[in-house]
């Protein structure tokens, strides 16, 4: 009996050998487990990569809205830049245009009153025993140049002056003199006047030949 028993002793020691390093090799074979450490500070890396991926994007998406803003307001500022120059052609050409219109009408009413003009100078050159009528022709007359002047209606000089053709009319050829010589106006026959620095009517002369 105590052989038996010392036997069944002797195999359960054998067996108990046998089975341990299996275990050992088992436990050595299986994997670590990862720490709670490690697992945080992986979970953050990430956190922070996505962060920072998202973080570029919007970045970029920003970089591209302010590039479009800029080529906007590029294309906008060049429209008003154009639109302004065409105002600034448009309003001098349309004050060109008005004082043109003005001057036209003004010129246009300057020549149709010349004749009147005329008849009073004639007039108030003319001998008269009536002091009022003259005085009236004259005062009138007087009148009549104010508002021409006002009009910038102003008289050619032309008595005595060289010739020009630009400014005078030759009617009529007289001999020269010492005090008048060759090309000389040396008579108007009709006043002529400008209008500013428009010739609204000749002034027709005498020259000197």
């Amino acid at each position: 009996m105590e052989l038996l028993i010392w036997c069944i002793g002797v195999l359960l020691l054998l067996i108990w050998f046998c089975v341990k390093p299996g275990r050992l090799s088992a436990a050595q074979a299986a994997p670590e487990a990862p720490q709670p450490e490690t697992q945080d500070a992986e979970k953050t890396e990430k956190k922070e990569k996505h962060a920072e991926g998202k973080a570029h994007a919007e970045l970029a998406a920003l970089k591209t809205k302010l590039e479009q803003a800029e080529k906007k307001l590029a294309e906008t500022k060049d429209t008003l830049l154009r639109t302004a120059a065409e105002y600034e052609n448009f309003r001098k050409r349309s004050a060109r245009e008005h004082d043109a219109a003005f001057d036209n009408g003004v010129s246009f009413a300057v020549n149709t009153l010349l004749p009147v003009l005329d008849t009073l100078e004639i007039a108030a050159d003319a001998p008269t025993a009536d002091e009022s009528y003259k005085k009236g022709v004259t005062m009138t007359l007087d009148k009549c140049r104010e508002a021409f002047g006002k009009m910038g209606v102003s008289e050619i000089e032309a008595q005595g002056k060289p010739f020009d053709p630009e400014l005078h009319a030759a009617v009529l050829q007289q001999p020269s003199t010492d005090d008048m010589p060759s090309g000389t106006v040396t008579q108007v026959m009709q006043k002529g006047y400008l209008l500013h620095d428009k010739v609204i009517r000749h002034a027709a002369v005498a020259v000197a030949e």
